[in-house]
């Protein structure tokens, strides 16, 4: 506890720090080229000049190429601190990228320029993924200030791409081999609640599905002369509705405990009300508890469909649109106890762990076998204008993520 509070003294010094940093990093408009932007590289050479300036060393290079730049490629930094074993890591992974500001009207000032209200930073990223980035960098200063030796190696990584699916940040790195190894232990700083007590070590497998009824088209006058596609899909629609009982376990990990089946995106068939549409495309959002087996799933859903073109004399074409998953990270594992220890230390709080439906750059590291947990202490203001976060949540944060560093010691 000696140590807790030496760091504590440290990151509350670094508030003024802090805020600079803070200033900084979002005045680079950090958006991928599907957002209008040219990529990451300018915010990376601000965070770079900040840890040269702090005294942290120098970062490893991993970009991804990409033609759509300027620089042909998307930067991914890695800073290590060495710690008094090597043979496993603590990675705390952040993000470089932001989304657009959106709505120009809705702020109440220029989303690139930082603006301080008491304990509130304002401007587009500061919480997304700014707090965790910036607590990383603050954490890591106060340890080496402090004179403090980690009890394993810490690798402080920024990644690109994680706004717009990830494949040139964490998705490229993951390939690399001999980066990442299973002993190795992993915090994502981009999610949790605002009283800084869940620990999310788990996520839903995503199915996206597009199904396209194909019919025959007609004059609606005459509906004999046709198939309707548009009829035979809503029939489709309300017989998937049947997964739910299929796949009908529970886990009270998750808010909902359950899969779910979710009919969502209608694409436009005819655009008259007078022509039997020959063809109807709809969407299905999937959110299936790890448990379940996404082979038996669309086993059953291709059994549904056949069910509907047999009776209705339609064709159905399936595509999957998005598919991931990955194994939760035991709800024992090393991580989530230290978690747990530095956030009742720092937040006078427990940590709870639990599952979501949402996807997150966590479930890629756990696809490699690591034990990940997703945590912060946010308001969760992230994509919204007038984003914020709170410099005291960045602080503890700071705390806790030193306290990680530190171990047991």
């Amino acid at each position: 506890m000696d140590a807790l509070q030496t760091l504590r003294k440290r990151v509350d010094e670094k508030r003024n720090q802090i805020i600079e940093m803070q200033r900084d990093l979002t005045a680079v408009p950090a958006l991928a080229p599907q957002n209008g932007g040219t990529g990451e590289w300018e915010k990376s050479l601000v965070l770079v000049r900040w840890l040269q300036k702090l005294g942290l060393g120098t970062c490893e290079s991993l970009p991804a190429p990409d033609p759509r730049v300027p620089r042909g490629e998307r930067p991914n930094l890695l800073l290590t601190m060495p710690g008094r074993a090597d043979d496993r890591s603590l990675w705390i992974m952040s993000h470089l990228d932001i989304v657009p500001p959106g709505e120009s009207s809705l702020w109440d000032s220029d989303p690139y320029t930082l603006v301080v209200k008491g304990d509130r930073l304002i401007g587009r990223g500061v919480e997304d993924n700014q707090q965790g980035l910036v607590s990383s960098v603050i954490a890591a200063q106060c340890v080496k200030e402090a004179g403090l030796v980690p009890d394993r190696t810490v690798k402080l990584l920024f990644v690109a791409d994680e706004e717009t699916g990830s494949e040139l940040g964490i998705q490229s790195l993951v390939k690399k081999p001999g980066l990442f190894r299973r002993q190795d232990e992993a915090l994502v700083p981009d999610g949790g609640s605002e009283d800084g007590t869940r620990i999310e070590i788990a996520e839903k497998s995503i199915l996206w599905l597009r199904f396209r009824v194909r019919g025959k088209q007609c004059h609606a006058s005459t509906p004999q002369k046709g198939i309707n596609a548009f009829e035979a899909g809503s029939h489709l629609v309300v017989r998937l509705g049947a997964l739910a009982g299929k796949f009908s376990s529970r886990d009270q990990l998750f808010d909902p405990p359950l899969s779910t089946f979710t009919p969502t995106k209608k694409e436009a068939n005819v655009p008259n009300i007078n022509t039997l549409p020959g063809e109807d495309v709809f969407h299905l959002d999937c959110r299936i508890l790890p448990r379940e087996d996404l082979e038996a799933v669309l086993a059953e859903i291709r059994s549904i469909a056949e069910g509907i073109q047999r009776d209705f004399a339609v064709g159905v074409d399936i595509q999957q649109v998005q598919r991931a998953s990955s194994p939760p990270t035991p709800a024992d594992a090393p991580i989530v106890s230290l978690l747990k220890r530095a956030i009742r230390d720092v937040y006078g709080v427990e940590g709870r762990t639990v599952g979501i439906g949402g996807g997150t750059v966590g479930a890629f590291l756990r696809k490699e076998g690591i034990p990940t947990v997703v945590w912060g202490k946010i308001e969760e203001a992230a994509h919204q204008p007038n984003e914020y976060c709170l410099l005291g949540n960045l602080m503890g944060d700071a705390l806790v993520m030193a306290r990680l560093m530190i171990g047991e010691g």
